[in-house]
């Protein structure tokens, strides 16, 4: 067999700027182990720490190189919640399992930070709070209404105004927006170095450049080739997310992978960081086509958007976010833009995480739909206790079917259609 191709990593600050990896050697010999994770993700190595915990072994298969993905190429954001409000939660998978999906998106923040310090993982992670904001009359009563149905359920929330805005932006841009104290931010990549780190420290095995070329049933067992080698195990996630691809028959048109780009300048002066966000809350922009933004911890400002449907190297592959930026902060105009890059994101038609067992012994957890930092890493603890303890372990979300996406092999035109309407319905303000 052939050595699979090694793939740089996206050209972006956090290459530039993260900790070093951890040893992940490619897989050179064939083993049986419990249980097999393809995806050296988030989700996947999450997964493989609270098995680790639990004294079961996991062997995760990444194509690349822990964090090559989206999972170390995001905004950085660690944002609660999920992309539907609590009341339609609930509304849409009854009062119990409802409320157990509000009460464990939104606590996904505080999960992620409190294993951050369990583990002593070096990723610049503060939790300065979420800022959900809006610029437009249609937004802002959405945020309201979000924010009145978390408030009724004594979430740690506050609606803020234009001129309370105006001091935690600087800019006049926004009507209103829902403080979540809960959020924060990271550096995403040092995060999923040490999130490898610490699963290898428990028990697990990571290797990275081994991306599995098949996954079949032999007998009671899975079997998983890779270039070098065969993996046998007893149960199965994959954890692909926007790189997934046919290794399970009708997975990929599940999802639809979307690229989310994000710009960054030079550190700023201690003055301007302080005049654009001087309490260091992220946030992110309520419309049709988020746009999203932080301050790191070296005064750089970090804007995420939507961005070409390609791989980018540079910022001016994204110059509309950079105008964007100039925009809101007019002082802006002359910093230097140091880094442009992006990474595939995995959407689902219905904006809700998707977990399936298509077959006995082989889990599935796809489709964070741009909340991934917490999300993800959350979501490990809830898989780990599915895996070991089968179909009678229920977990905070709902197990579905696998249902491919209708047309799905036009959605780089439906992708590209969706994000000039979105950016045209927000300028009009419907």
């Amino acid at each position: 067999m052939t050595g699979p191709v090694r793939l740089p990593l996206p050209p972006s600050l956090y290459a530039d700027t993260a900790v070093a990896p951890v040893a992940t050697p490619a897989l050179e010999a064939d083993q049986h182990v419990p249980v097999a994770i393809i995806g050296g993700g988030f989700t996947g190595l999450s997964t493989a720490l609270h098995l680790a915990e639990q004294g079961v072994q996991a062997t995760v298969l990444e194509a690349q190189e822990p964090g090559w993905g989206a999972s170390g190429n995001n905004g950085g954001q660690i944002n609660p919640g999920l992309k539907h409000d609590p009341d339609k939660i609930e509304a849409d998978f009854g009062t119990d399992l409802g409320r157990r999906m509000v009460a464990f998106a939104y606590g996904t923040t505080n999960f992620t930070l409190d294993l951050i310090r369990r583990y002593q993982i070096p990723c610049e992670a503060r939790q300065n709070g979420t800022l959900r904001a809006a610029y437009n009359e249609a937004a802002a009563s959405g945020i309201r209404s979000t924010a009145e149905q978390c408030i009724r359920r004594g979430m740690p929330v506050k609606l803020l105004n234009r001129s309370e805005l105006r001091e935690m932006t600087g800019t006049d841009r926004y009507l209103c927006a829902m403080l979540d104290s809960r959020g924060g931010d990271l550096h995403p990549l040092s995060y999923a170095r040490g999130l490898a780190r610490a699963a290898i420290a428990a028990g697990a095995s990571v290797h990275g450049e081994t991306p599995a070329l098949s996954l079949s049933r032999d007998g009671s067992r899975w079997r998983i080739t890779t270039p070098r080698a065969t993996l046998h195990a007893d149960k199965v996630l994959l954890a692909t997310n926007g790189f997934t691809d046919d290794l399970w028959l009708g997975l990929r048109r599940t999802i639809v992978p979307v690229f989310s780009s994000i710009a960054a300048t030079a550190p700023l002066s201690d003055e301007v960081a302080r005049a654009i966000m001087p309490t260091r809350s992220v946030l992110y922009e309520s419309g049709h086509i988020t746009v999203y933004y932080r301050i790191d911890q070296h005064n750089r400002l970090l804007m995420g958007g939507r961005g070409p449907m390609r791989w980018i190297k540079s910022p001016t592959d994204i110059s509309y976010l950079v105008r964007y930026a100039e925009r809101l902060w007019p002082q802006l105009k002359g910093v230097a833009w140091t880094h442009g890059w992006n990474s595939r994101l995995a959407i689902t038609a219905d904006h809700y995480p998707h977990v399936h067992e298509p077959a006995d012994n082989l889990l599935v957890s796809l489709g964070c739909n741009g909340r991934g930092v917490a999300l993800s890493t959350a979501m490990g603890a809830q898989l780990a206790r599915r895996l070991i303890g089968g179909t009678k372990a229920e977990i905070d979300m709902p197990i579905s079917a696998v249902k491919p996406i209708p047309l799905h092999a036009f959605w780089p035109v439906a992708v590209t259609a969706t994000v000039l309407s979105g950016r045209m319905r927000d300028r009009l303000g419907i």
